[in-house]
C-alpha cells in the first residue's frame, strides 16, 4: 500500500509540473503569439512545404539541443487552416551521410518512385545531405541529394538505401532543391542552388537526375551564396501566365544581410529564361527579416502560398535576445502576379485565414491628421489597416508609432518626398546584441494615388503590405516592455486619412 501511495505522489508530481510547463508555455519574453516558432531549440529555413488530405505540413531546418545553429533535423508541424499549428516528432535526423539540409515534398500521385505499397500516396521529400567531415577536412564535394518517403502522412519517414540520388562533383555550395512536377513535359524538375547560380535537374522518377539547365550567372544580385530556390507559375488577372524564380540570398540583400530576390519570366521544363534585363535586380520583402522563403506544393485551388523565415542569417540570427527558443516564421502570403509600368511582378497579402484571430474591431474616421494623433486601442497583438490620399496629403512623412512608457518605438512611415516607405527601428528596445540591428529599412512606392497599408504586429515582429501587397516589409524588434501604445502621426503638413481599422488578435498558443 505505501508503494502504491508513493506511486501516487510521484505522478501527481508530475502533473504538478508538467501543468507549471503548460501556464508558462510560450510565454516567454518576446515569443511569438501568431507567428509558428518552435517549442524549443533552434529553428532556421522553413522546408518540405506540402499540402496533403487536409493538412498543410511545415518541416524546417532544426537543431532541438540549443538555440544556435547545430546539427540538422527537420522539425515538423502541422495546420488545418495555416493559423493555428500542432507540433509533430522531428521527421528527418542526421546520419552518416550528413546532416539534413534544407529540401522540399511533392507528392507522387502517380508512383513514379515505386514507393506506395497500398492505397496512401507516397510523400517524398527531398534534401541536401551535407557531410561535415567532408567540410572538415576541406572537401567541395560535401553536399549531395538524398530522398526520404513516408507511406503514413507524413508521421513517419523511411530514407531511400540508395541516398543519395545526385551526387555533387565538386562544388562546395550545391543544396536546397525545391522539386515539383512539371505537367507538360511529365517529369520532375529539381532547381538547385550551386554557388551563386542556379542549376536545373529533371528526372522520371526523383531517383535518376540529369542536368537540363542553368540561370543567374549574370543576373541579379550576387552578394553572396544563393540559396532555397523556388520555381512557381502564375497566372495575372489579364490571363498572361508567367514563371517566378524565387531566389534567396546569402547577403547583399536590398536592406542588408540575407534576403530575397526574384525573377519574372518562363520556363519550358528544363531551363529558366528571365523577361528582365540581367541588371534587374527585384525584391520580395524589403525588411531584413524574411529569408529563405518557398511554397507549398499541392495547394489547394493552385494557390502559391509562401512562407519565410523570419530572421537575418548573416547579420544576427543566432544572437537576437530570446530564451529557450531561436527564431520564429513569418505568417503565410498568397502569392499574385500582378502587371505594372514595368513589367510583371510580385504582390503577397497574408492568407485571409488570419483573420480568424481577430477579437474585434476600432474603426477610425476619416480625419485630417496634423501632428501625432493617439489610437485608444492598447492591445499588443493587432493587425492595424490604414488608408491616406496622396494626392491631398500635404506631410512630407506620415504613418503610425508603435511605442511603450520607456519611449522605446517602431515606426512605420510613408516619405512623400522620396517616395519610400521605410520601417524605423532604431530606438525599437534591445540592439546590443548586434550593430547591425537598429536601423531603418527602405521600399520604393512611386506613382501611387492613394497608400494603403496592413500591417500584422506581434510580440516581435512587425509585417507590413502595401497598396495590396505590391511591397512588403518585415522586420523584428525587441522592446523592453510591450508596445501598447499606437498613435497615427504627419511631419511637415497634414496627413489625409480615409479610413483606418484596428483589429486586435488572439494568440493562437494559449488556450
Amino acid at each position: 500500500m505505501r508503494l502504491t501511495f508513493l506511486s501516487l505522489a510521484i505522478i501527481f508530481c508530475l502533473a504538478c509540473e508538467q501543468k507549471s510547463k503548460t501556464d508558462t508555455f510560450y510565454q516567454e519574453q518576446h515569443r511569438p503569439q501568431f507567428h509558428f516558432s518552435p517549442e524549443k531549440g533552434w529553428m532556421n529555413d522553413p522546408n518540405g512545404l506540402v499540402y496533403y488530405e487536409g493538412e498543410y505540413h511545415l518541416f524546417y531546418q532544426h537543431y532541438p539541443d540549443s538555440t544556435v545553429w547545430g546539427p540538422m533535423h527537420w522539425g515538423h508541424a502541422i495546420s488545418k487552416d495555416l493559423t493555428t499549428w500542432e507540433h509533430l516528432p522531428i521527421a528527418l535526423y542526421p546520419d552518416s551521410l550528413g546532416y539534413i539540409f534544407s529540401g522540399s515534398i511533392v507528392v507522387d500521385e502517380n508512383n513514379t518512385t515505386g514507393f506506395q505499397t497500398g492505397k496512401e500516396k507516397p510523400l517524398v521529400a527531398i534534401f541536401t545531405l551535407h557531410d561535415m567531415v567532408k567540410e572538415k577536412a576541406g572537401r567541395n564535394d560535401r553536399e549531395s541529394q538524398g530522398i526520404a518517403y513516408s507511406l503514413d502522412k507524413g508521421r513517419t519517414w523511411t530514407k531511400y538505401e540508395k541516398n543519395p540520388v545526385l551526387a555533387n562533383k565538386g562544388d562546395a555550395d550545391f543544396r536546397d532543391p525545391k522539386v515539383f512536377w512539371h505537367e507538360a513535359t511529365k517529369h520532375w524538375v529539381m532547381p538547385l542552388a550551386v554557388g551563386q547560380h542556379l542549376e536545373i535537374f529533371t528526372s522520371p522518377n526523383l531517383k535518376d537526375w540529369e542536368k537540363t539547365g542553368e540561370f543567374g550567372n549574370k543576373d541579379g544580385a550576387h552578394g553572396g551564396v544563393w540559396e532555397c530556390p523556388d520555381i512557381i507559375s502564375l497566372k495575372a488577372e489579364d490571363g498572361v501566365e508567367k514563371w517566378v524564380l524565387i531566389q534567396n540570398i546569402g547577403r547583399g540583400a536590398i536592406n542588408g544581410g540575407s534576403g530575397t530576390q526574384y525573377f519574372v519570366g518562363t520556363f519550358h521544363g528544363k531551363t529558366f529564361i528571365n523577361d528582365n534585363p540581367p541588371e534587374t535586380t527585384l525584391w520580395l520583402d524589403y525588411g531584413a527579416d524574411n529569408y529563405a522563403g518557398v511554397t507549398w506544393f499541392n495547394a489547394p485551388n493552385n494557390e502559391k502560398i509562401f512562407i519565410g523565415w523570419m530572421s537575418n542569417w548573416d547579420d544576427y540570427a543566432t544572437k537576437v535576445p530570446t530564451s529557450s527558443w531561436r527564431s520564429a516564421m513569418t505568417v503565410p502570403r498568397k502569392l499574385s502576379l500582378i502587371k505594372t509600368s514595368e513589367g510583371y511582378r510580385l504582390a503577397q497579402m497574408p492568407v485571409t485565414q488570419i483573420e480568424k484571430l481577430r477579437l474585434g474591431k476600432t474603426e477610425i474616421s476619416k480625419q485630417t491628421i496634423s501632428n501625432d494623433t493617439k489610437i485608444g486601442e492598447k492591445s499588443v497583438l493587432k493587425e492595424i489597416n490604414l488608408s491616406f490620399d496622396l494626392t491631398t496629403s500635404t506631410a512630407n512623412e506620415f504613418g503610425f508609432i508603435l511605442s511603450n512608457s520607456l519611449n522605446e518605438k517602431v515606426v512605420l512611415g510613408y516619405d512623400k518626398t522620396t517616395k519610400q516607405v521605410f520601417i524605423d527601428r532604431t530606438n525599437a528596445g534591445k540592439s546590443d546584441f548586434s550593430k547591425l540591428f537598429a536601423k531603418k529599412h527602405l521600399a520604393p512606392l512611386n506613382d501611387d494615388k492613394e497608400l494603403t497599408i496592413k500591417a500584422l504586429v506581434d510580440n516581435s515582429s512587425i509585417e507590413v503590405f502595401v497598396n495590396g501587397g505590391k511591397i512588403a516589409l518585415t522586420d523584428l524588434f525587441f522592446p523592453n516592455e510591450d508596445y501598447t501604445q499606437l498613435s497615427i502621426y504627419s511631419k511637415g503638413g497634414n496627413a489625409e486619412l480615409i479610413k483606418g481599422e484596428i483589429y486586435p488578435l488572439k494568440s493562437i498558443w494559449k488556450k
